[in-house]
């Protein structure tokens, strides 16, 4: 096996980006539009947004935890013989075995009204972890803390993840777009080994004080993760990025690009596309949990979201990136998209159905690599294919930001309205619901209308690498960027 080493630091970008967004967890097309017209500081521009991620994850593991746990024994507390200062809240109550959620209504000082909590039954101490009131919570310093460092690092990331596909598209050429799932896949493999490492390592690593009292100290998932940046970053360093064809107008050529009816309708499925991956990404993990507390399964949960992580990337999504470009060869970015739909439908479905957290790990080791990852490369394969010499960075952007953007924020927000009232079953019978209205509609769509505007990818498309360099997309695999004096990249073969 002939190793190409010019795509080497590529596939350890992708490995050890992902593998830090594991244990923890593109937004705007300006983004990408600078990359595109400071084509020459994009590795400059690229590293800084790495940086800045990192740091904004990282400080999350500083924020201060606002629940408050207290031991109470309950056949005493009809005898009010201890005073506690505690605020009306929504308390989970453990006897070991088993736990539940309750509503509690209490005096500022422990009265006779304690007579009302349900656990009263039991005789025996128990855990009550007491969250603060929602009034309170929604203004104190850790919810800000939180949302702003969350905020700011899922920006980061979603930026830095949208010009990385624009840089690898850079480098492979073009033409050569069927071979990005050959490079993406290590970004799949590195995040599915260190979320299975940050989920062991919340479990087991812990002190027994903190298992106790019902809480997970993040703080080896937040290690993990910076030790992969950090190396990434190191990796990224080594890149060597081809010269690139600057456009001389980029508003124009991105206007003139997205007023054709196939590509607009391509950003309005593009948006479920992202809603329905939003589901899955901020919701499934706490289905599990919620599921896990109704049918007595909470021992070792974080184990079990880190397992299905695992099964979802180094299963399903290896296996798909993998064979991505030969599918999107075989029948062509419009059928493909109608098929994800079609699988997305399937696979909510199937959640909506596990009756305990375990089943969760069949249906994503099977359901994620023709979901997320085979939608995935069709999406940033086909913005690669149809973006204009010079606006690779904006059009990834652009499509990113109804994705990744607009569709995230769409189905994160009306989700949790969703989840909040009809709890997390309906949430993914409603996407499932969405999902096979969308793989209908666009099934019609294009086989009525655009049919022939998404023509199967060839991989016999001149590489141009600059205005007067090309080389054939066959010899992508075996050319090498050269760089010179001036840094800057010459193909031989």
């Amino acid at each position: 096996v002939k190793m190409n080493y010019t795509l080497l630091p590529v596939k350890a970008h992708y490995f050890f980006f992902m593998a830090a967004m594991g244990p923890i967890l593109p937004f705007l097309p300006f983004f990408g539009y600078i990359i595109d017209y400071f084509h020459k500081k994009r590795k400059i521009i690229f590293i800084s947004l790495l940086i800045a991620t990192s740091l904004f994850y990282f400080f999350m593991v500083f924020i201060p935890n606002t629940k408050t746990v207290v031991k109470i024994n309950c056949k005493h507390l009809s005898s009010c013989n201890d005073s506690y200062e505690i605020k009306t809240a929504s308390c989970q109550w453990s006897n070991g075995n088993s736990s539940e959620f309750i509503a509690v209504d209490l005096a500022t000082y422990c009265t006779t009204s304690f007579d009302s909590i349900s656990c009263l039954s039991a005789n025996e101490t128990v855990l009550l972890v007491c969250d603060e009131p929602d009034t309170e919570f929604y203004i104190g310093f850790t919810f800000w803390a939180f949302t702003i460092l969350m905020s700011l690092g899922t920006i980061g990331y979603n930026v830095s993840n949208c010009i990385s596909d624009a840089i690898c598209f850079y480098i492979l050429g073009n033409g050569c777009e069927m071979k990005y799932g050959q490079q993406r896949v290590w970004g799949t493999i590195g995040f599915g080994i260190s979320a299975l490492l940050g989920g062991f390592a919340m479990d087991f690593l812990n002190d027994d004080v903190t298992q106790s009292q019902g809480t997970k100290d993040y703080f080896p998932a937040f290690s993990i993760a910076t030790l992969c940046m950090i190396i990434d970053i190191l990796c990224c360093i080594k890149l060597k990025l081809p010269p690139m064809p600057k456009s001389e107008n980029i508003s124009r050529d991105i206007s003139k690009l997205i007023k054709q009816p196939h590509i607009v309708t391509f950003l309005f499925f593009a948006v479920f596309v992202g809603i329905c991956d939003a589901s899955i990404i901020f919701y499934l993990l706490w289905y599990l949990e919620d599921l896990a507390a109704a049918t007595g399964f909470t021992s070792n949960i974080k184990l079990l979201q880190g397992i299905t992580v695992a099964v979802e990337t180094l299963c399903g999504e290896v296996i798909m990136f993998a064979l991505s470009g030969k599918i999107l060869s075989r029948i062509g970015f419009g059928h493909c998209l109608s098929m994800c739909f079609a699988f997305y439908a399937l696979r909510m479905s199937l959640i909506a159905a596990i009756p305990s957290p375990w089943w969760i790990i069949p249906i994503e080791m099977f359901m994620q690599g023709p979901t997320y990852a085979l939608c995935y490369t069709t999406v940033v394969a086909y913005a690669s294919a149809v973006a204009p010499p010079g606006t690779s960075g904006t059009i990834q952007g652009i499509v990113a930001g109804v994705d990744d953007g607009l569709g995230f924020s769409i189905g994160s927000i009306v989700g949790g309205i969703i989840y909040k009232i009809y709890g997390g079953r309906m949430l993914f019978i409603i996407t499932s619901v969405v999902a096979l209205t969308c793989c209908l509609a666009h099934s019609v769509l294009f086989n009525l209308y655009f049919k022939h505007s998404l023509d199967k990818p060839s991989n016999s498309t001149p590489l141009k690498t600059s205005h007067t360099t090309h080389i054939e997309a066959s010899e992508c695999e075996t050319a090498k960027f050269v760089p010179d004096r001036n840094n800057e990249v010459t193909i031989i073969h």
